[in-house]
Formats: structure tokens, C-alpha cells, sequence
């Protein structure tokens, strides 16, 4: 079954230079061991303005959840995550059997 790997990344405390770190990361995960495809979000502001739940997902799709967890195990993987973790802000990852109609 297709497999997705949702990475929720919390607010980050300078916005500006996680953006900035942004285009790098996304080409970390287009390097994963054979991810199909990669979809990268940006949380809409409240119109309150009150803090988001998040500042962004991505979103990782594998043809099965074999795929997906070789692909967290590889060096690829680790520069993605590193560079996550290097920017500061939380993130909570996913594992979901894609449901299609």
C-alpha cells in the first residue's frame, strides 16, 4: 500500500532564516532513497492572529511502508533531518497508509 511520511514542523522563533533554509531541505528530500513524490505546505496564518499549530508539512510519498522506512535509515535521510533539527524547530513525523477511493 502506498505509504506517506508527514513531517508537521512547528513555528520556528526567525522565520525568515528557516525560509531561508527551506529551498536546501526540500532537495534533501527529493534525495530520499525512492520517494515518488514530495509536497511541501505552508500553514495559513489565522486571520486572528493568533499563533498557527504549525509553520509547514511535508509531505513524503513511497510506493510502501518498506520503502519509507529504508529511506529514514539512509545518509540522505540524515541531512534531511539534520537539517531540520538545525534550524531550531520541533518537528513531528507521520507514517500513514495512504487511503485512495
Amino acid at each position: 500500500m502506498p505509504t506517506k511520511i508527514t513531517l508537521v514542523i512547528g513555528n520556528p522563533t526567525d522565520v525568515p532564516a528557516f525560509e531561508a533554509a527551506w529551498p536546501a531541505l526540500l532537495d534533501a528530500a527529493r534525495q530520499l532513497a525512492r520517494v515518488r513524490r514530495v509536497e511541501s505546505a505552508r500553514v495559513w496564518p489565522k486571520e486572528d492572529g493568533t499563533p498557527t499549530p504549525a509553520h509547514r508539512t511535508l509531505d513524503l510519498y513511497f510506493d510502501d511502508y518498506g520503502d519509507a522506512s529504508a529511506a529514514t535509515a539512509t545518509a540522505e535521510a540524515g541531512a534531511l533531518f539534520g537539517g531540520l533539527a538545525a534550524t531550531g524547530t520541533s518537528v513531528t513525523g507521520l507514517f500513514s497508509d495512504v487511503e485512495q477511493d
